[in-house]
Protein backbone atom coordinates (compact mmCIF):
# COMPACT_ATOMS: atom_id res chain seq x y z
CA UNK A 1 0.00 0.00 0.00
CA UNK A 2 2.73 2.28 0.95
CA UNK A 3 4.76 1.80 -2.19
CA UNK A 4 1.78 2.30 -4.37
CA UNK A 5 0.89 5.73 -2.52
CA UNK A 6 4.36 7.11 -3.29
CA UNK A 7 4.09 5.89 -7.06
CA UNK A 8 0.47 7.51 -6.79
CA UNK A 9 2.65 10.54 -5.51
CA UNK A 10 5.27 10.76 -8.18
CA UNK A 11 2.76 10.46 -10.54
CA UNK A 12 0.90 13.63 -9.44
CA UNK A 13 3.75 15.66 -9.35
CA UNK A 14 4.51 14.74 -13.15
CA UNK A 15 1.12 15.76 -13.70
CA UNK A 16 1.61 18.67 -11.76
CA UNK A 17 5.18 19.42 -13.47
CA UNK A 18 3.43 18.89 -16.85
CA UNK A 19 0.28 21.36 -15.84
CA UNK A 20 2.34 24.13 -14.65
CA UNK A 21 4.89 24.00 -17.43
CA UNK A 22 1.79 24.11 -20.18
CA UNK A 23 0.72 27.46 -18.49
CA UNK A 24 4.10 29.13 -18.68
CA UNK A 25 6.56 28.23 -15.82
CA UNK A 26 10.08 26.96 -16.48
CA UNK A 27 11.05 23.68 -14.19
CA UNK A 28 14.42 24.05 -12.05
CA UNK A 29 14.41 20.88 -9.44
CA UNK A 30 12.21 18.13 -8.89
CA UNK A 31 11.87 16.98 -5.13
CA UNK A 32 14.45 19.18 -3.34
CA UNK A 33 14.93 17.88 -0.07
CA UNK A 34 17.32 18.86 3.25
CA UNK A 35 16.69 17.71 6.72
CA UNK A 36 14.55 20.21 7.21
CA UNK A 37 11.92 19.13 4.56
CA UNK A 38 11.47 18.65 1.07
CA UNK A 39 9.73 20.51 -2.08
CA UNK A 40 7.95 19.03 -4.66
CA UNK A 41 8.56 21.26 -7.17
CA UNK A 42 10.60 24.43 -7.70
CA UNK A 43 9.66 26.70 -10.71
CA UNK A 44 10.10 29.72 -12.47
CA UNK A 45 7.38 32.04 -13.44
CA UNK A 46 9.12 34.72 -15.24
CA UNK A 47 11.39 36.55 -12.31
CA UNK A 48 9.64 34.25 -9.47
CA UNK A 49 10.89 31.62 -7.88
CA UNK A 50 7.72 29.07 -7.60
CA UNK A 51 8.33 26.36 -4.28
CA UNK A 52 5.26 24.06 -5.34
CA UNK A 53 3.80 21.24 -2.93
CA UNK A 54 1.60 18.33 -4.65
CA UNK A 55 -1.19 16.64 -2.49
CA UNK A 56 -3.49 13.86 -3.96
CA UNK A 57 -6.14 12.86 -1.62
CA UNK A 58 -8.36 9.42 -3.51
CA UNK A 59 -9.89 9.78 -0.71
CA UNK A 60 -12.08 12.77 0.32
CA UNK A 61 -12.82 11.49 3.92
CA UNK A 62 -9.96 12.88 5.77
CA UNK A 63 -10.63 16.54 4.33
CA UNK A 64 -9.20 16.12 1.11
CA UNK A 65 -6.01 16.72 -0.48
CA UNK A 66 -6.05 20.92 0.82
CA UNK A 67 -6.76 20.00 4.48
CA UNK A 68 -3.50 17.49 4.35
CA UNK A 69 -1.44 20.57 4.36
CA UNK A 70 -0.82 21.23 7.94
CA UNK A 71 0.81 23.65 10.27
CA UNK A 72 3.37 21.69 10.27
CA UNK A 73 3.79 20.63 6.40
CA UNK A 74 3.83 24.37 5.95
CA UNK A 75 7.03 24.75 8.25
CA UNK A 76 8.60 21.72 6.89
CA UNK A 77 8.50 23.73 3.17
CA UNK A 78 9.39 26.63 4.13
CA UNK A 79 12.53 25.71 5.84
CA UNK A 80 13.45 23.61 3.15
CA UNK A 81 12.94 26.27 0.72
CA UNK A 82 15.09 28.84 2.86
CA UNK A 83 17.40 25.92 2.65
CA UNK A 84 17.44 25.83 -1.10
CA UNK A 85 17.45 29.68 -1.20
CA UNK A 86 21.07 29.56 1.63
CA UNK A 87 23.65 31.34 -0.18
CA UNK A 88 21.91 32.49 -3.63
CA UNK A 89 20.89 36.35 -3.99
CA UNK A 90 16.80 35.71 -3.28
CA UNK A 91 14.67 36.36 -5.73
CA UNK A 92 10.83 36.77 -5.35
CA UNK A 93 9.33 33.90 -4.00
CA UNK A 94 5.80 32.32 -3.31
CA UNK A 95 4.32 29.53 -2.55
CA UNK A 96 1.93 26.94 -4.95
CA UNK A 97 -0.03 24.05 -3.61
CA UNK A 98 -1.62 21.77 -7.32
CA UNK A 99 -4.30 19.83 -5.68
CA UNK A 100 -5.70 16.38 -7.46
CA UNK A 101 -8.56 14.43 -6.24
CA UNK A 102 -7.68 11.74 -8.70
CA UNK A 103 -4.33 11.11 -11.54
CA UNK A 104 -5.69 12.99 -14.28
CA UNK A 105 -5.06 16.61 -15.62
CA UNK A 106 -8.64 17.59 -16.03
CA UNK A 107 -8.58 17.24 -11.96
CA UNK A 108 -5.99 19.81 -11.20
CA UNK A 109 -6.62 22.64 -8.91
CA UNK A 110 -3.76 24.76 -8.76
CA UNK A 111 -3.69 27.50 -5.71
CA UNK A 112 -1.28 30.28 -6.73
CA UNK A 113 0.81 32.12 -3.74
CA UNK A 114 -1.21 29.28 -1.21
CA UNK A 115 1.06 30.40 1.68
CA UNK A 116 0.28 34.14 1.22
CA UNK A 117 -0.93 36.10 4.22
Amino acid sequence: MKREAKAGGKLAEALAADYLQHRGLRLIARNYSCRLGEIDLILADGPVLVFVEVRLRRNPDYGGAAASITAAKRQRILGAARHYLSGKPEPACRFDVVLLDALAADRIEWIRDAFGE
